[in-house]
């Protein structure tokens, strides 16, 4: 239940919101609800890790094989990750789109229609070699047969399918090869930090932009 500073905010957007075409941009705060962790904390302050930056992974193997060591053991908690109140309502007042930061593909799982993913997704994975993508699901399993050793390891969750894993489980791991070319730079298809986000071509109902008055910035609670 609101009370009664927040229904009067409510009321509010719902006066500003009324006649208008707007657009949300969502950002890492949305899914938090949905037990994916974010980077910062509820004042904006950066917490844990360092993320994965695009040089480091693109030309580091150790870089790599801690990705994906990590990555294996975080990847079943975004899979299973639901769609939260917030997703709902969006997908129910959506009519045109809406532009997204998120790799989590909830908005798409709510029933949200034609998403711009200005980050790519966590479903994905992209070659760096060959450029073909293949389904996240499918590295997965090449992980868990090469990987075995890492089954059931307890890790703590981090934010973009990242885990807290101890080093020493490291050492040893496999990390996957592309299943079309053989090639060992296989990425998440998300965009690192450093990295340009090359903005996706809109499709038809986002060029009529000039009807677009507002614009709702959704990152963060």
């Amino acid at each position: 239940m609101f009370d009664t500073a927040a229904h009067t905010h409510v009321d509010a957007l719902l006066q500003w919101m009324t006649g208008r075409s707007f657009v949300v941009l969502t950002g890492a705060g949305i899914s938090t609800s949905s037990g994916i962790p974010d980077y910062r904390d509820s004042d904006g302050v950066r917490r844990g890790r360092q993320p994965m930056m695009f040089q480091e992974f693109l030309n580091d193997p150790q870089a790599r094989r801690r990705y994906w060591a990590r990555a294996m053991l975080g990847w079943p908690r975004v899979r299973a990750a639901q769609p939260n109140a917030a997703d709902q309502a969006l997908a129910a007042l959506q009519r045109h789109g809406i532009i997204t930061q998120n790799v989590d593909t909830l908005h798409d799982q709510a029933g949200s229609q034609e998403v711009i993913e200005l980050h790519g997704s966590l479903h994905r994975v992209v070659c760096l070699d060959c450029h073909q993508r293949t389904e996240r699901d499918v590295i997965q399993l090449t992980l868990l047969a090469q990987n075995p050793y890492l089954a059931g390891v307890d890790a703590v969750q981090a934010p973009d399918g990242d885990t807290l894993l101890d080093p020493a489980f490291e050492e040893r791991f496999r990390v996957p090869l592309c299943p079309h070319c053989g090639g060992e730079r296989l990425k998440p298809d998300v965009v690192f930090l450093a990295k340009t986000s090359r903005l996706p071509l809109l499709p038809g109902p986002w060029l009529g932009s000039k009807t677009l008055r507002g614009c709702w910035w959704w990152a963060r609670h």
